[in-house]
């Protein structure tokens, strides 16, 4: 039986991190519906163990290799949900928005049309900013690996964004992705 420490503890984890791997989500997935659907079966799967953690270092680590985990069972059994159409349905087109808003919404679409792993390579390396051999440890290959899926999804990402769009603040005018 749980006490309310430990639930109190979880509820405090869940409100101040929540957010954060939701984001994680949505950019794993390509999808917020999707994402809040991961986040949700992730930390259901964290409570279930949270009594047995040690949350001392920081239970983000345990919640992301769970997330990664569950996205990746998850792209294992999508063939069989998926129903192929013949007719796609028109995409929801994007709001009117401040130009770091489009910039992300530009972003967000390119990470969408990467194979799963190339994209999840790129969430953990350059959004979670976890080094090659965590994220290597998360998606379950070796470190050689995730380089190929980061340089395969960067190339992506070039072709994808136009080169005249100015992705960060460091890259010089008209370069693009760097």
């Amino acid at each position: 039986m749980r006490g309310d420490g430990v639930d109190a503890e979880f509820a405090e984890f869940v409100r101040h991190r929540g957010e954060h791997h939701l984001k994680t989500a949505v950019l794993l997935t390509g999808d917020w519906h999707l994402a809040e659907d991961l986040v949700q079966t992730s930390l259901g799967k964290l409570y279930k163990v949270w009594h047995r953690l040690d949350t001392s270092s920081g239970p983000d680590a345990y919640l992301r290799r769970i997330l990664v985990n569950t996205h990746r069972s998850w792209w294992r059994a999508r063939w069989r949900r998926e129903v192929p159409r013949a007719d796609l349905p028109d995409g929801a087109g994007a709001a009117d928005m401040g130009e770091a808003g489009a910039l992300a919404e530009d972003v967000r679409q390119a990470l969408a049309k990467l194979p799963a792993k190339q994209r999840t390579a790129l969430v953990l390396r350059f959004f979670v900013d976890l080094p090659e051999a965590e994220v290597a440890e998360l998606m379950g290959c070796s470190v050689g690996t995730v380089k190929t899926h980061t340089h395969r999804g960067l190339r992506a990402m070039r072709q994808l964004i136009p080169p005249d769009v100015l992705v960060n603040q460091i890259e010089q005018k008209g370069r693009g992705i760097q």
